[in-house]
Order: C-alpha cells, then structure tokens, then sequence
C-alpha cells in the first residue's frame, strides 16, 4: 500500500510539473512582417544584397517559412532580438535557396547559447570552445549557436559564418552520413572529383601548403562546411584564390547556374 502511495504521488507530482510548464511556457514570437524582414535582410545580410527584387522576393519567402516552422530558443539568459532570429533563418535558407523544393526536415529546434560551450553543452568549463554543432542522440533534430559567433558571420567581413557552418553540416547529414559528400546535392558527375579534390585539399592543410583555415583539415565533414562559408562570405576572393574549388561549389549549390 505505501509503495502504491509512492506511486501515485510521484505522478501527480510530475502532472502538476507539467502542467505548470505548460502555463509559463512563453509563446512563439509573432513574425515580423514582410517590410520589416526585407530592411533587416537589406541591411544586414550581403547574401540577400547581391540578390535581383524578384529573388529577394523568395528569399523572404523561405526565411519566414523557416521562422514559423524551426523553433529558435535563447538558452538560459540570452534575450534573442528580431535581428538574430533573422540572421538564424537566412543562415539556413542561403546554403538551399537554389534548391527551391528543399527544407530542413531534420531541425526542429535551434538553441543559441550566451557564448562558447562544450561538446557536453557546458558553458562553464575553462575548455569551452564551440561555437555551433548539429544535435546527436538525445539533442537530435536540434542545433546549438553561439549568440556572439551568430552575430560575428553576418557582422564581421571575414570568411566565416559559424551558422551557415552548422546549417551545411545538416545538409550533409540529409543522405544519412555527415562525411563531406552531400549526395542530394552533388550531381552525379561531380562525386568522384569531389572526393579526390577533398583528400588531396586536406593533404594540403595539413601539411601547411594551404590559404584554406586550418580547421578545414580535420576530416572531410569540416572541409565541406569551411569552405561553403569561404564561398557563400567571400564568393569572389574564393574564385580568385582556389578557382577550381569555387568551380565545384559553384555546381554543387547552383546547378542551374542561378546565383
């Protein structure tokens, strides 16, 4: 009888719990409107610049079904403004938005973190230095942000975009491997030159006879995302410095030849 009492004390415990949590769960945001997401992009996105009225159209498009489709969550005191969740949803659409049919149906969440954290999600550790990764086991279907490195891709005129980074890792992930080969992108013709520039490019990094961030040489999931932020931030410096790489990211995200 008394473990019985246990039992049924222990439920009701958790139903109020959740109960509760559901009464001060705050709601989801309210969507900028179509003017308001068109001045932030035009401002602060140079991807969403270089784009034609009728494209900057779908462009926005695409980000606001995004926004109203992945949940974006500040993690414990972060206060996300309307500009980071927009700088979250172009991350994810610049990577597809040649591919028109495409969305991410393995993301439903993005969590964005006060600064830099552990592979363990720690943000206390001496040894953080992660700025963004894809979710696995019990974190799948989400993806972790660095608020600070979010801002830095869209407001610093480098090379690197941490979350266009991790957005290209779940790109890579679709086929069901992340191992740099994208097969739902990469035409059939362009696998097996893809992997061989891969390895001899990495053999390049590491052994220090490259430009390419040394990051880069890590393994060829790392390669993919590097150098898709370096051609997505910095398309013509990239075509100027490693042109047949700039070739071949060129036919893997705009193989109709749009821009």
């Amino acid at each position: 009888m008394y473990i019985l009492l246990l039992l049924i004390t222990a439920a009701l415990g958790i139903f109020i719990y959740s109960v509760k949590r559901k009464k001060t769960r705050l709601p989801p945001p309210s969507l900028p409107d179509d003017t308001r997401i068109h001045t932030l992009l035009e401002q602060h996105v140079h991807f969403y610049r270089n784009l034609d009225s009728g494209k900057q159209s779908l462009f926005r498009a695409r980000v606001r079904h995004f926004l109203g489709s992945v949940a974006i969550t500040g993690v414990g005191t972060v206060q996300l403004t309307e500009l980071d969740r927009i700088y979250v949803a172009a991350s994810a659409i610049i990577p597809i938005f040649s591919f028109s049919d495409w969305s991410y149906n393995n993301l439903n969440e993005v969590l964005v973190y006060a600064d830099t954290f552990t592979r363990d999600f720690d943000m206390q550790s001496e040894d953080r230095n992660v700025l963004g990764m894809v979710g696995t086991g019990a974190m799948n279907r989400m993806m972790i942000l660095s608020l600070p490195a979010l801002r830095a891709g869209f407001e610093h005129n480098g090379a690197g975009n941490t979350a266009i980074h991790e957005f290209v890792h779940l790109l890579d992930k679709a086929d069901g491997a992340t191992d740099g080969v994208p097969e739902y992108m990469l035409p059939k013709d362009l696998v097996e030159p893809w992997i061989r520039y891969m390895r001899q490019a990495i053999a390049a990094i590491r052994s220090g006879a490259s430009d390419v961030n040394p990051y880069a040489g890590t393994n060829e999931a790392e390669f993919f995302a590097v150098v898709s932020e370096y051609f997505f931030q910095k398309p013509h410096l990239l075509e100027a410095h490693h042109p047949e790489l700039y070739r071949m990211l060129n036919k893997i995200y705009r193989p109709s030849g749009t821009s």
